[in-house]
């Protein structure tokens, strides 16, 4: 203690405290007092100064602790007034999550029964493209054979090569297989596209059943979050508020878009599939009512054919009975003029050798007279038989040719009943069927 140096303590008034709450210094009385006995003894406060900072500490004192006492009492309030108003708000957020569970639910089956319906419309699409093109590929069958009859009936001989009912028809068939032809393309190319926007809108709804599956699973996670859950952790800028959200309106809309599009296409589908119906239907009948026609008009061909046939036929048999008839005539012509050759000599003969008679005896007697007129006769019978003859010759010429031509139309005949009857309706026998022909 003797080496230590007792420095005086500065004198503070615990009466007068500063804005801070530190005692201010009070400037000394007696300055001169302490420096002459700094060495002896230490600073030191007045009792009257001990009291007021020992009645101060109590003071304050009493004061921390009631302040202490109204924090604590705020404390419990706030604390049970947050929990409460903490689990109410948790409390709504789950309902509000289950609430939002059962929308976004809704529209997630909405989207999937109208993604099923989509995809049931396409496979028919599917179906009904494979049945045109089909129905397409079963044209061919009748356009070949509609130009194969026309081929064919291009090869018919003279005066059987005529523009008939049957050539008519076959023409109208031609065009309207190729009518038919491309109108089934058209209808093909239209449910070529109906199937692509069927495929994007069910694309579109399988987008917005995604993101539906996915938010669905978040908000599922969020909701069975507790205040036990192990997995939770903090995320302090998950409360912000986030760039490009939509509000409720705007996702409910996006929605509603969507399957309102795809209603679209399932309408547009279903007026495409009646329409494709109603054409394979329609090209079906008309194609076999032009083939009915057709056939009827070869058939009533072939009838006519056939009569004309037989008419030629037995006109070709009286001809020929004709023929027999006129050459047994100039056979038996020629026999009458080879008869009458001898009693033309006799006579000619007799009136030579009369003519020999001398003198008076030259007489124009009734012998004379009567040779006279058997020849002119005989002259006569001959000069009408060559001319009969020549005429049955000519008459058997011109049945000769009446017989070629006979011959030569019964030959056409043939023919073109051969390229009709033989060649044409057989083969249209393989026209295709009516379900072939409406694409099954």
């Amino acid at each position: 203690m003797s080496s230590e140096v007792l420095v005086p303590r500065p004198h503070y008034d615990t009466r007068v405290l500063s804005q801070e709450g530190v005692p201010v210094k009070r400037p000394d009385p007696n300055p001169s007092s302490g420096s002459a006995t700094a060495g002896y003894r230490s600073a030191k406060y007045t009792p009257s100064e001990w009291f007021s900072n020992y009645h101060t500490i109590l003071q304050r004192a009493g004061s921390d602790n009631h302040a202490a006492q109204s924090i604590q009492r705020e404390s419990r309030t706030l604390y049970q007034h947050t929990e409460a108003d903490t689990s109410q708000t948790q409390a709504d957020g789950t309902r509000l999550l289950g609430e939002r569970l059962q929308e976004i639910h809704y529209w997630k089956s909405e989207l999937q029964r109208r993604i099923d319906q989509l995809q049931a419309d396409t496979e028919s699409l599917l179906a009904l493209k494979k049945r045109l093109e089909k129905a397409l590929d079963a044209t061919e069958t009748p356009y070949a054979i509609a130009t194969d009859n026309l081929n064919c009936r291009t090869r018919r001989l003279g005066p059987d090569l005529v523009r008939d009912s049957v050539e008519e028809e076959l023409i109208k068939e031609v065009d309207l297989i190729k009518s038919i032809q491309a109108l089934v393309k058209r209808t093909t190319a239209q449910v070529v596209t109906q199937i692509k926007m069927n495929r994007e809108a069910k694309q579109t709804l399988e987008m917005d059943w995604s993101d539906k599956y996915q938010a669905y699973n978040f908000d599922d996670h969020s909701g069975r979050c507790t205040n036990m859950s192990p997995d939770t952790q903090h995320h302090p800028s998950s409360a912000t508020v986030q760039d490009q959200v939509s509000n409720c309106t705007l996702w409910t809309t996006f929605t509603q878009n969507n399957l309102s599009k795809a209603l679209h296409e399932e309408q547009t589908t279903h007026s495409l599939r009646r329409l494709v119906e109603q054409v394979l239907e329609d090209t079906t009948e008309d194609l076999r009512v032009q083939c009915s026609r057709v056939d009827q008009a070869f058939s009533r061909r072939c009838g006519e054919l056939i009569e004309a046939k037989t008419q030629l036929e037995i006109k070709l048999a009286k001809v020929l009975e004709e023929i027999g008839a006129q050459e047994r005539n100039i056979v038996a012509l020629l026999q009458a003029i080879q008869n009458i050759e001898p009693p033309l000599r006799v006579a000619q003969s007799r009136l030579h050798l009369r003519s020999l008679r001398p003198n008076m005896e030259l007489c124009r007697d009734p012998p004379q007279l009567s040779l006279e007129g058997e020849v002119r006769q005989i002259d006569a019978s001959l000069v009408s038989l060559h001319q009969q003859l020549s005429e049955a010759r000519g008459s058997l010429s011109y049945l000769e040719e009446s017989r070629i031509t006979l011959e030569k139309d019964i030959n056409c005949k043939n023919h073109s009943l051969f390229i009709d009857r033989d060649k044409c309706m057989f083969h249209r026998k393989r026209y295709p069927t009516v379900s072939m022909l409406s694409g099954y």
